[in-house]
This record gives structure tokens, C-alpha cells and sequence, in this order.
């Protein structure tokens, strides 16, 4: 018994210190802080402006209130005042925050992703050796261009 845990353990630290294990759980640590940055971007810098120029709306506070059992619907000055009440609400400005927050975030993947397969594309090998003069030819040439030899 005492074997196969140890055996267990030695797999599991063999996994754990893998290169790709370890990038992505620093990955994961950095998205994370990415995310939080974007969070408060919409929140704290996007979201103000954007109600200011909309008349003065707080996206944050922005709910419905569904009726009680009793079919009435009681008014509350904020939607923190609707939770301490213990009132159900559809919290649509806080929807359309993090929607925001979420477009903002595929968008810098996005362009991360297309920057990193651009730098890959770059890096890609686009010349042969010809094998018979040794000269540096296009990989896609069926010729040497140089001894005109087939390829």
C-alpha cells in the first residue's frame, strides 16, 4: 500500500513538473489577474462615462424586481437594498458589465493569439537545401531553380 503511494506521488510530482504544467497553471494565475484588470476597466473606467453620456445611468444598478407571492412589487432606492430585503431581481446591468468585460477580454485574446501565430508564420521554415548543388531554393519548388535539377 505504502508503495503504490509512493509510486502515486512520483508520477504525480514527474507530472507536475512538466514544462506545459507549469506554464499553464502560470497562465492561469496571469489570466485570472487579467481578468480583474478588465473588470475593473469596465467597471471603473468604460461603465461611468458611458451612463454619464446616457443620462446619468449606473449600469451596476440597473435590475427588475419580480413580484413577491402576493403578486406585489415593492420599490427599493438600489439594487443593494433589494438584497438586504431578500427580494428576487434580474440584475441586467451587472449582465451587461461582465458581457462587456467578457468582449473586452476574447477581443485581447484574440489579437494576442493572431500576433502570436503571426510571429510563428515568421519563423516558419520557407527554404530547402537543394540536394544536388546545396543551394538555398523556396520549399515549395519541384525544380532547383539554380542546377535545375527535380526535386
Amino acid at each position: 500500500m505504502i508503495e503504490k503511494l509512493k509510486k502515486n506521488l512520483e508520477e504525480f510530482r514527474a507530472f507536475a513538473m512538466k514544462g506545459n504544467v507549469i506554464d499553464m497553471a502560470v497562465g492561469i494565475v496571469i489570466g485570472a489577474a487579467f481578468g480583474k484588470i478588465i473588470d475593473s476597466l469596465v467597471k471603473d473606467i468604460i461603465m461611468p462615462p458611458l451612463g454619464w453620456i446616457m443620462g446619468k445611468v449606473d449600469f451596476s444598478n440597473l435590475y427588475l424586481i419580480l413580484p413577491n407571492y402576493e403578486g406585489e412589487i415593492i420599490k427599493y432606492p438600489s439594487l443593494e437594498a433589494a438584497r438586504n430585503a431578500g427580494v428576487v431581481t434580474i440584475n441586467y446591468g451587472i449582465f451587461i458589465n461582465t458581457l462587456i468585460s467578457f468582449l473586452i477580454v476574447a477581443f485581447s485574446v484574440f489579437l494576442l493569439i493572431k500576433i502570436i501565430n503571426k510571429l510563428r508564420s515568421q519563423n516558419a521554415v520557407t527554404t530547402k537545401t537543394c540536394p544536388y548543388c546545396f543551394s538555398n531554393i523556396d520549399i515549395r519548388a519541384t525544380k532547383c531553380p539554380n542546377c535545375t535539377s527535380s526535386l
